[in-house]
């Protein structure tokens, strides 16, 4: 009786969600690029300059299917100690509806510890239609409501320095319609184009979880042998409206973490934030790009997982609005993640899917285990995806991501990595489980070094003391 009782004790909420698109007419893709801007504020004392970018916020009347969805954001590159800098950004995005919309433009000056507010600009437009004429390259006076009231006085201070200076910071952008979106549905609005990525690099955590891969290395060596790496690939969206997950309430505190409705969820959500901001930390290491082309999108992904070498498994989440995020995974990374799932999404409260993946070389294009060879010989002779297959899971303790998902899951991955052979298995799966262990078994083969190798030219100015202090700080988090 107690395990008929066990049976049918209801399960956690969350996991899939069946809600249903809002049923809207497609409406029109839009193509917003944000120029360049002047006068911007002067935030860094040291330099008299800054390290702009701009974070966009779009909203209309399109309903969420929860409200709790997140926000159709965008986030330029940053470039460094420029008060007139120039982006040239562009972001597409599709079903606008006719009622318009609402673009806030957010101008932040990029610091390690905090990023100051240089000021932002809001453009309203109440209609958009067939041949609409747009907004071309128009200039956009900065609101300094927000902004950084230090920066603010800096800039007042350089410009009294200069007689009949005009100090007023300009943002100028253009809004361009491409035409009805092609969709049948219109009930969201979503990121189109294009393939963007970003590459956070953090050599303390690379340090905490990885040791040397041999006695060899100079100073400089060690510390990019060191960089622990994320990723954010934005995917040709829409992402298919099923794939739609909710976390799951498997504890009685999960929920207040994803809502902060009480001091214990408050704290843990605000870990959890710093944690992903942490990760995914913009500094002078972020590399950015954008892919031309849906063939480029699979060749960098799989620069991304170093062309399958090392036995790596990744852990990843793919967002509502096709933000691909993940970072190298196994028992060495947990060292100070509360969930890293939740990290990877922001503490996100719905996402589209979540779990794990591995890639490997097909049979017949791999290379024999007696010959090693370095990693720019892998991406000159060794870079056709069609070589590559990519087994990708559900698991996810944090969501619970549908088995019977996995196709769709699948067939949009498929999409956005053509040439690479997908395979969407379920995290019950033997077969799966024990390719994972050849996986976790091929990387303790090769050692716990971390084998990525990131040259950026600032990485032949690391000095033995950055090399000191790195290891200083590894021994101080280290428990006793």
């Amino acid at each position: 009786m107690a395990d008929q009782d066990n049976h049918h004790e209801k399960a956690p909420t969350g996991g899939r969600d069946h809600t249903p698109l809002p049923i809207l007419s497609p409406g029109f893709t839009l193509r917003i690029t944000i120029h360049r801007a002047e006068n911007l504020p002067i935030s860094d004392v040291s330099s008299l300059s800054s390290d702009p970018y701009v974070r966009l916020l779009l909203e209309t009347s399109v309903p969420p299917r929860h409200r709790e969805d997140p926000e159709l954001t965008f986030r330029t590159p940053t470039v460094r100690r420029n008060t007139n800098p120039t982006w040239d950004a562009q972001w597409v995005v599709a079903n606008i509806p006719e009622t318009g919309f609402r673009l806030k433009c957010r101008l932040l000056d990029e610091d390690i510890d905090h990023d100051d507010r240089l000021g932002s600009v809001h453009v309203t437009v109440d209609h958009v239609y067939e041949g609409w004429e747009g907004i071309n390259k128009e200039p956009f006076k900065v609101r300094k409501r927000g902004g950084s009231k230090r920066a603010y006085l800096m800039r007042s201070v350089a410009a009294a320095c200069v007689k009949d200076k005009d100090i007023s910071a300009t943002l100028w952008l253009s809004v361009e319609c491409l035409g009805r979106t092609d969709d049948k549905e219109g009930g969201r609005v979503y990121t189109l184009g294009p393939n963007r990525w970003t590459q956070h690099f953090s050599r303390l955590i690379g340090r905490l979880i990885g040791t040397k891969t041999g006695g060899n290395e100079t100073e400089a060596d060690q510390m990019t042998t060191y960089n622990f790496q994320a990723i954010q690939l934005q995917l040709t969206g829409p992402v298919p409206w099923r794939l739609y997950h909710r976390y799951v309430d498997f504890k009685p505190f999960i929920g207040h973490v994803f809502t902060s409705n009480n001091i214990g969820g408050f704290v843990l959500n605000r870990a959890l934030h710093h944690q992903h901001s942490r990760i995914y930390s913009y500094d002078r290491q972020t590399q950015y790009g954008v892919c031309d082309s849906a063939e480029s999108v699979a060749k960098k992904f799989l620069d991304f997982v170093s062309y399958a070498d090392g036995g790596k498994i990744f852990t990843y989440v793919i967002t509502l609005d096709g933000e691909w995020r993940f970072t190298e995974t196994g028992k060495e990374f947990g060292i100070d993640m509360l969930s890293k799932h939740s990290m990877h999404s922001d503490v996100a409260i719905y996402i589209a899917f979540s779990g794990e993946f591995f890639v490997r070389r097909r049979k017949g294009h791999r290379r024999s285990s007696s010959r090693r060879s370095t990693m720019e010989e892998v991406i000159t002779s060794e870079n056709d995806p069609s070589h590559y297959e990519l087994f990708i899971d559900n698991e996810s303790g944090t969501y619970r991501p549908d088995t019977d998902l996995l196709p769709v899951l699948q067939e949009f991955i498929s999409k956005n990595l053509p040439g690479i052979k997908v395979k969407a298995i379920d995290v019950q799966s033997e077969e799966l489980q024990e390719m994972k262990k050849e996986q976790r078994k091929k990387k303790q083969e090769m050692g716990r070094g971390i084998a990525y190798m990131q040259r950026s030219p600032s990485s032949s100015s690391v000095s033995s003391s950055d090399l000191e202090e790195l290891n200083d700080r590894v021994e101080h988090l280290q428990p006793e």
